[in-house]
């Protein structure tokens, strides 16, 4: 199991065969996320570890890098996963480049009046 940079995962976004994992619960993944991830919360992750057969690159992702690593194990001792697996160093607070959100704002204009 290897760790990938926030760098070197950014270069990568978009690239056939990578899947991003986010382990973190479904509001702090709602509320920012890596572009092209998807949220298996880590609870959940021993029962859908079968969504990644085939899989040809997993990168794993937590909050600072930790939990991921353990993630990072789990799925690559999965037998169906033939390809590489690794934890995004730092997690999502090292991550550093844009990121997407589930809530939308009008950056325009300030908060309405409640009134």
């Amino acid at each position: 199991m290897e760790e990938i940079t926030a760098a070197e995962l950014h270069e990568r976004l978009g690239e056939d065969g990578l899947r991003i994992v986010d382990i973190r619960g479904e509001s702090s993944f709602a509320r920012q996320h890596i572009p092209g991830s998807e949220n298996v919360p880590f609870p959940e992750l021993p029962n859908r570890i079968e969504q990644f057969d085939g899989a040809e690159q997993v990168v794993t992702v937590c909050p600072i890098g930790e939990s991921s690593i353990q993630a990072a194990r789990l799925i690559e001792s999965y037998e169906g996963v033939d390809g590489d697996v690794a934890s995004l160093a730092g997690g999502i607070e090292g991550w550093g480049f844009e990121t997407d959100s589930g809530i939308e704002r009008d950056t325009d204009e300030g908060p309405e009046a409640p009134f």
